[in-house]
């Protein structure tokens, strides 16, 4: 054992979102959870252990299912535009003048800003991956990287989607699919989406990506516009990634604003996750995911803010509100999804979405992705020895991310106090804007 924390309440996240007062979570000297349960009945502490008593309540780290992180330097740039107008005539022009030093500026920030919300895990899909990878590492956050495949003439400068298949091939091949300290980097592969990439391209990630055991992760049914044409073209983008086989494999369906009562029984029977985006689908007018039905049928779902510039935050407690209170107003039903449900959602589930059984949930054998909430906060003033159900409802509907206070990534603390240990906040705040000056020119 190399660290025991002992908390007043600790929110495990398992399946039944059970909560445990005066507990402890004990982390070996890999950073793997061996106990999380109550202080009386834990394991004898060796004397080499280092204890740390929290004052507030412990749960894991939130899992941003879908992100593009390193578009912190793009936020608010077309901010009136719907989807595919924002795309083609703002966001892809933009971010072909992108250098591999400002995708790692971005996603250093993107990582502190998500850690400072108590996001340890997001899935990523974006370019010049040595750069996100690299920032990801010197933050100390864990990543879920898909390297973006797509061909549109505004990025013509990445190559073709063969090329960039072939360099996904060639890393994983070379490094593995896990790496880093603690397995903190995964490596994935990134179809943008079916209307960006012509049918064979789909076909040869999927082979690709079941060679090597590795994710799929792309877009699916985003706005109403794109999904449209391609239900003229192939009945449904889930039905085409069936005929194509690419769903035989790990997939991450990002959004899924549009999915009909046959595309999620498809979902559903193929263990296809799916990425929830509540906050971005509302800001770009896509629609409302069918959030109730896909849970329903059994569907892994997770949260995921989107690109930091169609949202324009990193905070996942924003999408675990958001998540409850659209599925609430369009089922017109106040107990369409609990609190247990919500908060679930952005951790265990998000995990399940990504086809993960070692982050999500402090259990043993899992990595030790803890966050510490402050409860020396409004939020929390009827305090913790009210009824479990109201300090769970505080938990979701009222703390937020404002209440996030320490955070562990495989037992190693990267956020103190609302501040990073690897890095300099304020010089990641300055690197970052340097970059976004040069993007606009």
């Amino acid at each position: 054992m190399a660290l025991r924390l002992h908390a007043p309440m600790v929110l495990p996240c398992d399946p039944g979102c059970s909560m445990i007062r005066d507990a402890v979570v004990d982390v070996d000297g890999e950073g793997r959870i061996v106990y999380c349960g109550p202080r009386v009945g834990a394991p004898e502490r060796p004397n080499d252990a280092t204890v740390r008593e929290c004052s507030g309540i412990l749960l894991p780290g939130l899992i941003n299912a879908h992100a593009h992180s390193p578009m912190t330097l793009l936020r608010g740039m077309g901010g009136g535009l719907p989807l595919l107008r924002w795309l083609h005539e703002v966001i892809w022009p933009a971010e072909a003048r992108l250098r591999p030093a400002d995708v790692r500026a971005g996603m250093e920030l993107g990582c502190v800003e998500m850690l400072r919300a108590g996001v340890t895990t997001s899935a990523e899909m974006y370019f010049m991956g040595e750069s996100v990878v690299e920032a990801t590492l010197a933050v100390g956050s864990r990543v879920v990287f898909a390297s973006a495949v797509i061909s549109t003439p505004a990025l013509e400068k990445l190559g073709g989607w063969q090329g960039m298949v072939d360099g996904i091939n060639r890393w994983i091949d070379a490094d593995g699919l896990r790496f880093g300290p603690g397995d903190r980097v995964e490596l994935a592969y990134g179809p943008h989406s079916a209307y960006t990439l012509p049918p064979e391209a789909l076909q040869t990630i999927g082979e690709s990506a079941q060679q090597r055991a590795a994710l799929v992760h792309t877009h699916v049914a985003e706005s109403a516009a794109e999904d449209a044409e391609q239900r003229k073209q192939f009945g449904s983008v889930p039905a085409l990634l069936e005929k194509l086989g690419v769903l035989d494999g790990r997939v991450l369906a990002a959004h899924g604003v549009h999915l009909s009562d046959g595309d999620i029984e498809l979902f559903a029977r193929r263990g296809v996750g799916v990425a929830h985006c509540p906050g971005s689908n509302a800001k770009l007018a896509s629609g409302t995911a069918r959030l109730v039905d896909m849970l329903a049928a059994g569907i892994p779902v997770g949260l995921g803010t989107d690109g930091p510039s169609s949202n324009d935050d990193l905070d996942l407690w924003e999408e675990v509100q958001l998540a409850g209170l659209f599925a609430r107003t369009v089922t017109g039903d106040a107990t369409a999804l609990s609190s247990r449900a919500a908060l679930l959602a952005a951790t265990r589930g998000g995990a399940e979405a990504l086809h993960r059984d070692d982050v999500g949930a402090l259990e043993p054998g899992r990595w030790a992705d803890i966050v510490h909430l402050d409860i020396d906060n409004p939020a929390f003033a009827t305090g913790l020895d009210a009824p479990d159900d109201q300090v769970l409802a505080n938990v979701v509907w009222a703390a937020g991310s404002r209440c996030v206070r320490d955070v562990w990534v495989a037992g190693e603390e990267v956020l103190h106090e609302r501040e990073p240990t690897r890095v300099d906040r304020r010089t990641v705040q300055a690197t970052a804007r340097k970059s976004a000056q040069h993007i606009r020119g």
